[in-house]
């Protein structure tokens, strides 16, 4: 079974707003056993939206349109997918009512432009909008499911959640899908690829390995499909078991699809440990991070944002002597402001980042890309140096990403 996700909509093509649509929709099919096939991105335009329908439907079972389902001219889905199944649109008073219930709860005036959302193609299946006015639409024409949701992300999910996905799963048959992830550190992604090529050679054929390369580590995703879930488990494992023969020395375990932010907030959690963080070269990024999780404050304390040297000095103790000695990007100073950011907020762990993002290298003698990443808690100090290379915003992501990682494997061996 393979789907296909068109989102339209002109403010995803001009870059005024990002398709996070379509990567929750693919996860989500992908979980009950549908393959995407294609995702694309197309014009509030009715002869691109044909367009899009026909090729669409030569090529897979289930097509899944998000955007142009609101209230303004501009918004010409409903009217356009008529015009593909040559069908046209009635008012659907049930729908009128529930707009009318959701705006007398808001307390929001009823116009007309909101009583013509409740028009809609005689052949849909209309599919209940819980959060919002734009009613869902499920069409089956020509062996082919079409389904048009609105482009409002959490209107869109709830649509997924309780219509779209049950009916697929009623409807369809469908195969499983296995996925797990192996997760390596310390060599490129060709590298690896070379020591495991006879062990991708041999593969059985209902199983397909990608690489997927990050900063510093590359997950290699195993990927097995077929109708017999217990026999995809154990080949899976059969195979998980040869590449810990093959590359035992750089596996460091799964991923299991969370965040490293995320699982380093239950870590902490779980251990009742505290965490500060003392920056230069990235600019308070790290802690951003690490707060954009939910219940952050429960471990961690704060940040200081050390820019400058005479900031070094004052808020984290960092010696003169030194920086002089040393320069501000350096091991020492590194070490020194970790140890003096864990020292003043009081914390079991701190994270210090000190570097050379570039693009020149200002009043250090370390060339650009060079940087120092510190993890001091009660027990040590750890000091490690690395070169991101250029530009300047990908060395600063690596340095957030390297010293999350390391910050894991610290708390994991010492707590």
């Amino acid at each position: 079974m393979r789907a296909e996700i068109i989102t339209i909509g002109d403010e995803i093509l001009i870059g005024q707003i990002v398709d996070t649509n379509s990567q929750w929709i693919g996860e989500q099919l992908n979980k009950i056993g549908v393959s995407v096939y294609q995702i694309s991105s197309i014009q509030d335009d009715k002869e691109h939206i044909l367009a899009a329908l026909k090729e669409a439907e030569q090529r897979v079972d289930i097509v899944i349109l998000t955007g142009g389902l609101g209230p303004t001219k501009d918004d010409i889905t409903k009217h356009t997918i008529a015009s593909y199944f040559n069908d046209h649109l009635e008012l659907n008073n049930d729908v009128v009512t529930h707009i009318k219930e959701l705006f007398q709860k808001y307390k929001i005036p009823f116009g007309e432009s909101n009583r013509l959302q409740g028009m809609l193609p005689t052949k849909a299946s209309v599919l209940k909008n819980l959060y919002g006015t734009a009613p869902g639409m499920w069409f089956y024409e020509n062996n082919t499911v079409f389904v048009s949701l609105p482009g409002v992300p959490n209107e869109m999910k709830g649509l997924m959640k309780y219509e779209v996905l049950p009916k697929i799963q009623k409807q369809c048959k469908l195969p499983f899908i296995l996925h797990k992830t192996i997760m390596t550190y310390g060599q490129g992604e060709s590298v690896v690829a070379e020591r495991i090529e006879t062990f991708e050679n041999n593969l059985p054929t209902f199983i397909k390995l990608a690489y997927l390369p990050n900063y510093g580590r590359v997950r290699l995703r195993l990927t097995a499909k077929g109708e017999d879930k217990s026999i995809l488990e154990n080949a899976i494992e059969e195979q998980i078991k040869k590449l810990y023969i093959l590359i035992p020395d750089i596996i460091s375990g799964f991923d299991e699809g969370g965040r490293l932010e995320d699982k380093i907030a239950a870590l902490f959690k779980e251990r009742h440990k505290t965490l500060a963080t003392a920056e230069s070269i990235t600019g308070g990024k790290i802690a951003a991070t690490l707060v954009a999780v939910p219940g952050a404050s429960s471990y961690f304390k704060g940040s200081i944002v050390a820019y400058s040297s005479t900031t070094k000095e004052s808020l984290l103790g960092v010696s003169k002597t030194t920086i002089k000695n040393y320069s501000v990007v350096s091991k020492e100073v590194a070490k020194e402001m970790a140890l003096g950011v864990l020292q003043k907020l009081e914390t079991d762990f701190a994270i210090a980042v000190t570097g050379n993002a570039g693009p020149t290298q200002d009043n250090t003698d370390k060339t650009v890309g060079v940087v120092y990443i510190a993890v001091a808690s009660r027990k040590g100090v750890l000091v490690e140096e690395f070169n991101f290379g250029k530009p300047r915003g990908r060395v600063i992501d690596k340095t957030v990403n390297k010293a999350l990682e390391i910050l894991e494997k610290e708390i994991l061996k010492n707590y």
